[in-house]
């Protein structure tokens, strides 16, 4: 699959003994990185409440990601549209665009990104639940950065004056589930479907296909798809370097918030837990091994685009797995680099 598009999505994952502001440093290093390697788009996710992962507010790190790179499409994966006014969305990520012209993802979902104490706290009326209302407030938003308001419309003004115009972002709907797959059809919206939450998806992608329709947002039905994946030199190497990220994810399903733990941390973890089978594809090993497993889940799906969520303790361990799959599948590396200076933490 000579063709495929690879992309990241990035959680700026914790490691124990580090900090959040290190992890966040360690996002901009990545996407500097990504950038020269050729990967297509990369996106940074949203969570909230956790020690794991300091992905509290995409849109303050595309900005700086955008503005540090010069290929590499930048976005949120995504803006968890239920927490925020449309409008506020729409003027934060048209001023994003005006910073980065044609390279701007605006990537939106419907879940909270957090558990139920954290999403009461993050609304700013407490005295009742927030409505389920995600349908209207994605038309809204989409007609405020279109400029496609009613004219009779108490809102109709404000897309003229979005700050970041003629700049706009593109849109993208996230998944795991058959009604969002709907939503993104009959709005015609490119879908990012998350196979690490749901690895059952490919039933959701063909019906995405089956009732898409046109709305000049995606000229024709544009799918990528979101998997697990973790490459080292070895299979046993990489397997041994992704018990960290299994270890977290075990606890959490079990209410123990975490950061990333030491690889012989979770070797040990793991050992005294004997064997056990995970619902959830997680793609590791060598080079040959991921491409394999790549490829797979690309023609389950029929996508055009995977994405690559890597969680790794060990930040030169993420940076050598994506350096490892870019040259495995041949991408277009960038051998003049960037000449723009990271500055460091602390």
């Amino acid at each position: 699959m000579a063709d495929l598009r690879l992309s990241v999505l990035d959680q700026t994952p914790i490691s124990e003994g580090s900090t959040g502001a290190e992890a966040i440093y360690n996002t901009l290093d990545l996407v500097r990185l990504c950038d020269e390697l050729g990967y297509h788009r990369y996106w940074l996710a949203e969570h909230h409440g956790t020690p794991m992962l300091a992905c509290a507010s995409p849109e303050a790190l595309i900005g700086p990601a955008a503005i540090q790179t010069s290929r590499i499409r930048v976005g949120s994966g995504g803006v968890m549209l239920p927490h925020y006014s449309p409008v506020k969305v729409a003027e934060t990520f048209s001023i994003l665009a005006a910073l980065a012209p044609g390279r701007i993802d605006l990537g939106l979902g419907r879940a909270p990104g957090t558990d139920q104490i954290t999403a009461l706290a993050l609304q700013r009326n407490r005295r009742a639940p927030t409505p389920d209302d995600f349908p209207q407030q994605l038309v809204e938003l989409l007609a405020l950065l279109e400029d496609e308001m009613p004219a009779d419309h108490p809102f109709a003004r404000l897309a003229a004056v979005l700050p970041g115009l003629p700049e706009k972002p593109s849109p993208w709907l996230l998944g795991s589930s058959p009604q969002s797959a709907i939503w993104a059809a009959e709005l015609g919206l490119p879908y990012s479907f998350a196979d690490f939450i749901n690895p059952e998806g490919a039933a959701i992608a063909a019906d995405y296909r089956s009732r898409f329709v046109e709305s000049g947002r995606a000229p024709a039905p544009t799918l990528s798809v979101g998997v697990v994946a973790l490459c080292a030199e070895t299979d046993d190497e990489a397997e041994r370097l992704a018990t960290s990220h299994k270890m977290a994810f075990s606890l959490l399903r079990r209410g123990q918030l975490i950061k990333v733990p030491p690889v012989d941390e979770a070797v040990r973890y793991w050992e005294s837990r004997g064997p056990s089978k995970s619902s959830r594809r997680v793609i590791v090993g060598s080079p040959s091994t991921v491409r394999a497993g790549l490829e797979e889940v690309a023609r389950e799906y029929q996508a055009e685009e995977v994405v690559l969520l890597t969680i790794a303790y060990e930040h030169e361990a993420r940076r050598r797995s994506y350096e490892l799959i870019a040259d495995e599948l041949g991408l277009a590396r960038d051998t003049a680099g960037s000449d723009v200076a990271l500055p460091r933490s602390g």
